[in-house]
């Protein structure tokens, strides 16, 4: 056997091995002890439509982005105008597209508008009126700053969800897109839907608020608490019952510290009592402000608010430098960890809301896989008939190249992770078509040569060098149209180009090296005086 038929017939050999061995954790179940540790154990990933999972469609509430960027604004300004010494009424939103300022005399909100012009400049000022003995003032957002706003939201809640997810640990999911406002989620093979979907869904806006001692929270009503004051409800845990109370709680309305300056947040369990807390990191801004608000305030108490929600409200003894916080509560270790995960992927810019929840039962998925093995079988099945037929011995050896490509195929989807859904498995029965394609193109071209009376060696040799060019250019075509699929695609789309990239990459190996092989070693061993093609 010369070198070159040795080196091919050993890669062939290699990736046999290999692919066989990426297979095994999917093929055998449960894998013997031996097994794990040592050698692949990973199964390959079955897409949403194969394994069953939970499918949603999430509006993102983008107007409330908006509304949130026009409260920042007000907050801005409250310190801009105090640095600059000018008096003011009140500063807030006013509805969905403007701040509204009151001012108590002409000359401040003169001053007020030469501040707003260069700190605003993209935003419209609305000349000031007199109106109740008091100047008023209004910084309008156009429509189009508006509309970038939502566009950001949008993809600032795309990403926060999958960093969410990818948290969570489920495994190859599906988060795209779909129209202005949705967002299209897929969780295959996902065990706790319910937990998910709150996980997903959850704002997780953290503020850290001065308690206003002043006001009684039980008697409170809207009227009588001051304009800078809120009540909120502080959630409380029965750790023996696990009955839920609020109570309720002033608070101030502006945030000291948010949680936009947190870089980590992880569980922890209490040695004392033995319960679980969120230990929080501050990045160097939100460690400033932290140390700054705890030294102003030793004595008060500091609500941590999430989602306008109290988890708790302890009394500030000392002040606490190096950026480090903790939130505690009546928490279970899963509602701590999922806290954990939100915080750390950081709050949604505007809340999103599911208007769509289906969820695909895994018989369902079993019934596609069976029907999608059925058409594998009966493609492989015709193909193979077809070949024996009409090529004879020969093609059979391009069935066998068809056959190594599938094996190739199913092994490199296993080493790479790769998710297969319906349409990955549309490609493969695809490629048991294109697989023997090459093949054909070959051999017509080995008959041409053998009619010219050339030996069954030469038309072989000659064979496969003419057709090398054409089955070049065919598959890097198809190659370029799959990347564009997987490009451009999303969910099913992107499965089909994964299954058909690989499949054409792994199409040419078999075609010109693996049937070469064969046909060499038969034709070199054996002394084959006419070529049954």
């Amino acid at each position: 056997m010369s070198k070159g038929l040795l080196w091919r017939f050993s890669l062939i050999a290699l990736f046999i091995t290999l692919s066989l061995l990426y297979l095994t954790p999917t093929l055998v179940s449960p894998l013997p002890s031996w097994w794990k540790g040592l050698l692949p154990n990973d199964r390959i990933h079955l897409g949403l439509d194969l394994q069953g999972g939970t499918h949603l469609v999430m509006e993102v509430e983008t107007q409330k982005a908006v509304e949130g960027t026009l409260d920042l604004i007000a907050t801005d300004l409250e310190d801009a105008l105090s640095a600059k010494t000018l008096r003011y009424k009140q500063i807030a939103r006013q509805g969905g597209d403007r701040v509204g300022m009151t001012f108590y005399d002409r000359g401040t909100a003169d001053e007020a508008q030469k501040l707003l012009k260069d700190k605003y400049p993209t935003m419209t000022l609305v000349p000031p009126y007199d109106e109740g003995g008091f100047v008023h003032l209004q910084l309008r957002m156009n429509e189009k700053e508006a509309q970038e706003r939502k566009d950001r939201a949008v993809a600032q809640a795309l990403e926060t969800i999958r960093n969410r997810i990818d948290q969570f640990g489920v495994s190859e999911p599906v988060i795209a897109r779909e129209g202005l406002t949705n967002i299209v989620v897929q969780l295959p093979g996902i065990s706790d839907p319910k937990r998910a979907i709150e996980l997903i869904g959850r704002t997780a806006r953290l503020e850290f608020k001065l308690v206003d001692e002043t006001v009684n929270p039980v008697i409170a009503t809207p009227g009588t608490i001051p304009e800078d004051t809120e009540i909120l409800m502080e959630k409380r845990t029965d750790p023996t019952t696990g009955a839920v109370t609020e109570i309720p709680l002033a608070v101030k309305k502006k945030a000291i510290i948010t949680g936009d300056l947190l870089t980590d947040a992880q569980i922890r369990i209490d040695s004392q009592f033995n319960q679980p807390y969120v230990a929080i990191e501050f990045n160097s801004t939100g460690a400033r402000l932290f140390d700054q608000v705890t030294a102003a305030n030793v004595g008060k108490r500091f609500a941590i608010v999430l989602d306008n929600t109290i988890y708790s409200a302890p009394v500030i003894r000392e002040r606490i430098s190096g950026g480090s916080a903790q939130i505690s509560g009546s928490f279970t270790e899963k509602e701590a960890a999922d806290l954990a995960i939100v915080l750390r992927a950081g709050s949604l810019p505007a809340p999103v809301k599911i208007i769509q929840n289906v969820t695909v039962g895994p018989s369902l998925g079993q019934d596609s896989i069976n029907k999608g093995l059925m058409a594998g079988a009966i493609g492989v099945a015709l193909v193979i008939i077809f070949m024996g037929i009409y090529y004879k011995l020969s093609g059979m050896v391009a069935n066998f190249g068809m056959i190594l490509n599938v094996l190739f195929l199913m092994g490199a989807l296993a080493a790479l992770g790769a998710t297969l859904t319906l349409p990955g498995i549309a490609a493969i029965v695809l490629l048991i078509g294109m697989s023997v394609d090459a093949n054909v193109l070959i051999f017509e071209r080995i008959r041409e040569e053998l009619r010219l009376g050339k030996t069954p060696i030469a038309a072989l040799d000659s064979g496969y060098d003419k057709a090398f060019l054409t089955i070049m250019d065919s598959h890097v075509t198809t190659l370029i149209t799959a990347a564009v699929l997987f490009q451009f695609g999303t969910g099913p789309v992107k499965g089909f180009a994964v299954s058909l990239s690989l499949g054409v990459i792994i199409n040419l190996f078999t075609a010109l090296v693996g049937t070469k092989a064969i046909f060499d070693f038969v034709l070199n061993r054996l002394r084959v005086k006419r070529l049954s093609v």
